[in-house]
């Protein structure tokens, strides 16, 4: 079977970058495939035959290089299957030939890669991820074999659902994937790589109404009133989460990248980085004491989530995401409720807590920055912030109540 190699050849001038070729051995011929990677002698390891992705300012780039060599590595590999699985002989230049090929018959799996890219370029991580895991999950369905945009139909479509349905996947998970799926579809149409054959209009797209995920307020009250001096880490994941439902439902990334400049004169201000949405939040009492009970002087954030000029916040978020939610599940046989807590329950409850007090979903929507595209409450028309502080106002006064 032929073999392949991720090779490095540096520029012949001091200080310019060279370039990242791939070397396929097939019979003991030598075929080199050459790419358009650039990258300075430092950043790539002989020794490994890898990129060396240290932090600075070309640490995204560099990033996006190696998902690239990543993806074109899996491509050369599959046609080298597809090649050994015809059992007749081939050469390099065959494997070479059908990559260039491939590249150029504008295919599903290497669009789809690169609008990875291109999110990934654009500093959408979260977005990015959501693409790369629809991109992986149907890869899984097509069992590595790629396939053309305009070989993309109903049928195929109505096949992957039933795939996923198969995996024990709840009719929301597969409509994540499938408007995934389309929104790339429809980015292809609109730049003229395929006509349009409408191939999603008999799967499901929609959103189906969930689980109740909010817990009452006397709930709540039994947390904020745990003794948990003793555990550490169970008294942070709980001020988090209390953090959470003080500033109306905050989701734990935003509250990840707060950082002390964006508290000024009284008030929280920040933008979603779901939605890009700018919220303002009126400064209370009860935030001001979690914020002083963490405060790190040396840190630019506002809570300690991520550690300052560390250059892996995204990873940093995504671990302390994990261990809060695992310590607030134990929190929450501690008080004795059978719904898993987790930090996404701080959101529910606050939404929950004030519709059941009467205060108009338009207002709930402003106040948690929902956005009309991607959730199924009434979205009206922006609010004097000050309306929605009442209502945040209200129901914190309603906690310590209880």
């Amino acid at each position: 079977m032929a073999s392949i190699k991720v090779k490095f050849r540096p520029s012949t001038r001091a200080n310019r970058e060279g370039a990242i070729y791939y070397q396929i051995i097939q019979s003991r011929v030598i075929r080199q495939l050459k790419t358009d990677y650039r990258l300075f002698l430092h950043e790539w390891s002989e020794q490994r035959c890898s990129l060396i992705i240290a932090t600075g300012n070309r640490r995204n780039y560099l990033q996006t290089v190696k998902e690239r060599i990543d993806w074109d590595i899996k491509r050369l590999q599959s046609i080298i299957n597809q090649w050994e699985s015809k059992s007749v002989k081939y050469t390099a230049d065959d494997i070479i030939s059908t990559f260039h090929n491939q590249s150029n018959e504008q295919s599903l799996f290497n669009f789809m890669q690169s609008v990875i890219t291109q999110l990934q370029q654009m500093g959408k991580q979260r977005t990015t991820e959501t693409y790369r895991c629809t991109l992986k999950s149907f890869m899984q369905f097509r069992e590595g074999r790629d396939i053309l945009l305009e070989d993309i139909d109903s049928d195929l479509m109505l096949m992957y659902e039933a795939y996923l349905r198969s995996r024990g996947l709840t009719k929301n998970s597969t409509s994540f994937y499938m408007r995934i799926l389309r929104a790339v579809y429809n980015r292809a149409v609109e730049k003229d790589l395929t006509a349009n054959r409408n191939p999603f209009k008999h799967v499901y797209t929609g959103i189906d109404k969930t689980i109740k995920r909010a817990i009452p307020l006397k709930a709540i009250k039994r947390i904020k009133n745990l003794d948990l001096s003793l555990q550490p880490s169970l008294d942070f994941a709980r001020d988090m989460f209390l953090f959470s439902f003080y500033t109306r439902g905050m989701s734990f990334i935003d509250m990840a990248y707060l950082k002390k400049k964006d508290l000024s004169n009284g008030t929280l201000s920040y933008r979603r980085r779901k939605t890009g949405q700018q919220l303002f939040i009126r400064w209370e009492k009860c935030m001001q004491e979690i914020v002083r009970k963490y405060n790190d002087t040396q840190s630019q954030y506002l809570l300690p989530i991520i550690k300052p000029m560390n250059g892996e916040e995204r990873t940093q978020y995504q671990n302390a995401m994990y261990l809060i939610n695992r310590k607030l599940k134990t929190i929450g046989n501690l008080i004795g409720i059978q719904l898993p807590l987790t930090m996404y329950v701080a959101r529910h409850s606050w939404a929950s807590e004030a519709k059941n007090r009467n205060v108009p979903i338009s207002v709930i929507s402003e106040g948690m920055g929902h956005d009309s595209e991607m959730t199924t409450q009434i979205y009206l028309a922006s609010l004097d912030t000050a309306v929605v502080d009442k209502a945040n106002s209200m129901i914190l006064n309603l906690l310590s109540d209880v």
